[in-house]
């Protein structure tokens, strides 16, 4: 019943993941609006989404989601706050997520050797790949290689989670003073509205008779 008449072919959700249908900023519009109304008390709410924006900025792809709940467990956030923001991190913004952490934190690891930024992506695929084949290892004919996973570990994951914490810290802390205000100034907005509702289905009518036309 609820089903699209024409299901999006894998092209177009892999297109929509990058560039989303009405654009980024409509998106991260939605996303602030599903924010302000949720219904929790707006200091959750905030460190919920404080925690959403922080594990983006780690290389834990594809555990964002989990390590967003986890967080913001750990500091009582809202649970779905911390889901919104971890769309902070997406394909527009991971680029450059990935550049700043993984040199920042090969600069604070003394790591040596030219810091190429482009070969970020391949190296993270190149990784999964190994990974997944030593996992199938044991139970096929693969033989199993962990030397490239050692590079990949000193050179790329380890800086980018050293390096990621920092400006992800800061990144949470400015989201969280952004967003707290916004959400007060909405769950205020909404009380005194729903006040209002009340007001008026609570006053008392005048008796029939005394309104203009009645007996006199």
């Amino acid at each position: 019943m609820f089903k699209r008449r024409k299901p999006r072919s894998y092209s177009q959700l892999a297109t929509e993941m990058i560039y989303p249908r009405g654009g980024w900023r409509r998106a991260s519009q939605y996303v602030m609006h599903r924010i302000r109304r949720l219904p929790d008390q707006p200091q959750r709410i905030a460190r919920g989404f404080a925690a959403g924006i922080i594990v983006s900025f780690t290389p834990l792809f594809g555990f964002h989601f989990m390590s967003g709940v986890l967080v913001a467990l750990l500091i009582r956030g809202n649970i779905v706050a911390a889901l919104l923001g971890t769309f902070v991190g997406n394909p527009l913004t991971f680029p450059f997520i990935a550049v700043l952490s993984v040199g920042l934190g090969r600069w604070i690891l003394g790591v040596e050797g030219r810091f190429q930024p482009h070969r970020i992506l391949e190296e993270f695929t190149k990784a999964s790949g190994e990974l997944w084949n030593n996992l199938l290892a044991p139970f096929t004919d693969r033989v199993a290689h962990w030397q490239n996973l050692d590079y990949f570990w000193d050179n790329y994951f380890l800086p980018y989670f050293v390096g990621g914490f920092f400006p992800g810290l800061i990144a949470s802390v400015v989201g969280y003073y952004l967003t707290l205000p916004l959400i007060r100034a909405y769950h205020k907005h909404r009380a005194r509205k729903m006040a209002e509702r009340i007001a008026r289905v609570q006053a008392p009518r005048p008796p029939d008779g005394d309104g203009p036309g009645g007996p006199g």
